[in-house]
C-alpha cells in the first residue's frame, strides 16, 4: 500500500436509515484499502448492531483521531461519536435523536476537511423529516456544508457513467424555481459557478450545456417566455466572457447528446429534470459531487429508505461509487 493514500472521512447518515448497512457493505471491499484510508464518521454502536445483523466479520475499531486508524481490509476504522442510544433507535422512523445525530455527523466532517485532516467527504444519506424534528435549519447536505465552509459557490454535481449534470435550483417548489428561471442574473450565476467548478474538476475548458424550460426551448415565445427572459441572455453573457456555453438546448434532448459525448456537462434547471435523466441512465451508479466549497463533498444519489431500513437488503452499490469518486478526484486535486 501507498503512503499517500487520500483520508476519506464517511459520515453514516441518519442511523435509523440504510446509512450504516451500505457503509459497511462498501466498506467489504479491499480495493478501497489500497486506494485510500476510510474513516468512518458516526456511532461505533450503531455500527456494531449493523455488523451482527449483517453477519458481517467486520472487525469495527474506535479511533479518537484520524492518526490512530488502521486502514487495513477487514478493520473498519470509526471515529465513535457515541451520540445515539442503540436500545432506543428504531429503525425505519423519523426520530429527533437521529436527525440530531446525523447533523453532528457531517459537523465533525466539515471541520476536518476544513482544516485538511481529512481529504473528502463521502455521506452516507440524511431524512429531512429527522432534521426537522431536531431543529436543525438545513433541509439538506449541500446547504449544511455550504454554510459550515462559508461558502455561496457552492453547486451539487451528479455523474453517472460519461454525464456530470449541475443543477441551478435544487430543493425548491417547481412554481419557484421557474420563477427564478426568469431572472437572467441568476441563470448567469448558475452558469458561471457550474463552468468553473468544471473547469476545475476536469483540467480544460469544457463545453456547458444549459437546459430549456420548456417544450421545444420555448419555440420562439409561443410556448413560455423563460428561455428569452432568463436563460439565453445568461448564455449569451457566458459567451461574451470566453465560457463555451451552448443553449437553451431542449431537455428531452440535451441528456442523450452529453452522453453521447456533444458536452462535457449540462446546467439543469431544476431538481427532477437532472435526477430523472441521471436515474434513468443507471440509478444505483449516480454519485452526488458538491463543488464549489473548499473541500470535496461526493454522496450517494437516494435516500434513508425508511421502507428496507434494518433489513439488510439494501444495495451498497452508489456508496461505492461515492467513495470512488472521492478516491479519483482527492488525487486530481480539484480546486474550489
Amino acid at each position: 500500500m501507498t503512503t499517500n493514500r487520500p483520508l476519506l472521512g464517511i459520515t453514516i447518515g441518519d442511523p435509523a436509515g440504510i446509512g450504516p448497512e451500505i457503509t459497511l457493505k462498501a466498506l467489504k471491499e479491499e480495493e478501497f484499502y489500497r486506494l485510500s484510508r476510510p474513516l468512518v464518521i458516526g456511532s461505533a454502536r450503531v455500527l456494531e448492531r449493523t455488523r451482527e445483523q449483517l453477519g458481517l466479520s467486520l472487525k469495527i475499531h474506535r479511533v479518537k483521531d484520524p492518526s490512530e486508524g488502521r486502514y487495513t481490509a477487514g478493520t473498519v476504522d470509526v471515529l465513535d461519536m457515541d451520540n445515539i442510544d442503540v436500545s432506543s433507535l428504531r429503525m425505519g422512523v423519523v426520530q429527533e435523536h437521529c436527525g440530531r445525530a446525523a447533523f453532528e455527523y457531517i459537523q465533525r466532517a466539515a471541520e476536518w476537511a476544513k482544516e485538511g485532516t481529512i481529504d473528502a467527504i463521502v455521506t452516507a444519506p440524511i431524512n429531512k423529516e429527522s432534521l426537522k424534528a431536531a431543529g436543525v435549519p438545513y433541509i439538506g447536505h449541500t446547504e449544511m456544508l455550504a454554510a459550515m465552509a462559508g461558502s455561496r459557490e457552492e453547486m451539487t454535481m451528479f455523474q453517472i457513467q460519461n454525464v456530470k449534470i449541475f443543477f441551478l435550483t435544487r430543493h425548491l417548489p417547481l412554481a419557484e424555481a421557474c420563477r427564478k428561471i426568469r431572472d437572467a442574473d441568476f441563470v448567469y450565476g448558475g452558469i458561471r459557478r457550474a463552468y468553473s467548478a468544471l473547469s476545475s474538476l476536469t483540467g480544460k475548458k469544457p463545453t456547458l450545456a444549459v437546459a430549456a424550460l420548456n417544450p421545444h426551448a420555448g419555440e420562439g415565445g409561443l410556448l413560455g417566455t423563460e428561455e428569452i427572459e432568463g436563460i439565453l441572455p445568461a448564455v449569451q453573457r457566458a459567451q461574451r466572457e470566453g465560457m463555451d456555453v451552448v443553449g437553451p438546448v431542449p431537455a428531452d434532448s440535451v441528456f442523450h447528446f452529453a452522453r453521447k459525448g456533444a458536452y462535457d456537462a449540462v446546467l439543469s434547471l431544476y431538481h427532477d429534470q437532472g435526477h430523472i435523466a441521471a436515474k434513468m441512465i443507471d440509478f444505483e451508479k449516480t454519485v452526488s459531487i458538491t463543488l464549489g466549497l473548499p473541500f470535496l463533498r461526493t454522496s450517494v444519489d437516494h435516500g434513508t429508505a425508511f421502507d428496507i431500513a434494518g433489513k439488510g437488503i439494501a444495495s451498497p452499490v452508489s456508496m461505492m461509487e461515492a467513495i470512488r469518486a472521492a478516491i479519483t478526484y482527492s488525487i486530481k486535486k480539484p480546486g474550489p
